[in-house]
């Protein structure tokens, strides 16, 4: 499909790298491509940057009907710019289009949408160390209709930001607070898509955890209210007496790009990686008998983020002495080296542009 490309008159003055603030400093032009029951995909275009015009009544302002994705650009030490797997990015969106009874978008024109945008904003990908162009694909039901129902009218649009480094002051450990009230998804539910309901489940604790000094919180299942789940908007990963535990995927758990990532990576370090079941009980009782050795959350946006405290009601462990671990450390390492290209890719994970 061919892609319409409207410059923007004036372009926007670019921050500073050192002053970036996740989210805020957005580019110049945006992707869209419309769909329309009975037409598909149509009128892909490359547009400047501005408020979308959308009817008071559109679906995805009153019940939700949204998805997104999150992957990055890194700039090499030879100017050159490349992406992390982002084929896998589009199939997990159609997954989760799916469960919300949106259209699915194929891949070939989902991949456009983000490598010519990013190549018109090349420019925008900074330079500096660490520092990257946060690619944020969403898919929106535009129906202007209050009746409960899917979308015949969907917009996928694509939009781009430079991101400064997430650990500007280095990788330090979290304090992680254990939820026992709220819960973020329950199997059945939208746990395993990427839509904005999963988040706005999660604002309330994690408001709470913040006023309490925590960084995040670590979710229990919905049902039980017994068993790992996510921590914040991210998957976790402990090591315990040498094997690396982290909770399956059961309907409820997103299947994280860097949570399949680390997990080949840990493999191809001969280490034994089960995904199961959890439970709070079990991590604290290895914190208590000494081997529970490590815990750290993984993401796009923070690669992995080191684990260094946990709290459930009374209760406080403390994990890796609060520092980071061996491991996490060698993760984090090992796939930012894959990602700005200074170190070898053995999986094929990374596209150049």
């Amino acid at each position: 499909m061919e892609i319409k490309l409207t410059r923007a008159a004036a372009l926007k003055e670019k921050p500073d790298s050192s002053t970036l603030v996740f989210g805020k400093a957005m580019t110049d032009h945006m992707f869209i491509v419309d769909y329309d029951a009975g037409q598909g995909w149509h009128d892909a275009r490359i547009v400047p940057y501005g408020p979308l015009q959308i009817d008071p009544a559109a679906k995805v302002l009153h019940y939700g009907e949204e998805i997104f994705e999150g992957l990055k650009a890194y700039r090499t030490a030879d100017g050159s710019i490349q992406l992390f797997r982002p084929k896998d990015n589009i199939d997990r969106m159609n997954k989760s289009a799916e469960r919300l009874c949106l259209p699915q978008i194929p891949e070939e024109l989902a991949l456009a949408g983000i490598t010519e945008l990013v190549k018109v904003e090349q420019d925008w990908v900074p330079h500096e160390k660490d520092t990257s162009l946060y690619i944020r694909p969403f898919m929106i039901g535009l129906d202007a209709a209050l009746g409960v129902h899917s979308s015949h009218h969907v917009q996928y649009i694509v939009v781009v930001c430079p991101v400064g480094a997430y650990y500007p002051e280095g990788l330090n450990p979290v304090k992680i607070y254990v939820e026992e009230r709220d819960v973020r998804a329950v199997k059945g539910g939208m746990g395993m898509a990427k839509t904005g309901g999963n988040y706005a489940a999660s604002l309330r604790a994690g408001d709470l955890a913040e006023k309490a000094g925590y960084s995040q919180v670590l979710w229990l299942d919905g049902v039980l209210r017994k068993y790992i789940e996510e921590v914040g908007s991210m998957n976790v990963m402990f090591k315990v007496a040498g094997k690396i535990l982290t909770p399956d995927l059961n309907g409820s758990v997103l299947d994280g790009i860097t949570r399949r990532s680390c997990i080949q990576l840990l493999k191809d370090w001969g280490y034994e990686v089960e995904e199961r079941r959890i439970s709070a009980e079990e991590l604290f009782q290895a914190a208590e008998n000494g081997t529970l050795e490590e815990a750290w959350g993984t993401g796009t946006a923070a690669v992995v983020s080191p684990i260094g405290e946990l709290a459930m009601g009374g209760k406080k462990v403390t994990v890796s002495n609060n520092q980071i671990g061996e491991i996490t450390q060698k993760l984090y390492d090992e796939l930012t080296g894959i990602q700005w290209g200074r170190v070898a890719d053995p999986h094929n994970w990374i596209m150049k542009l």
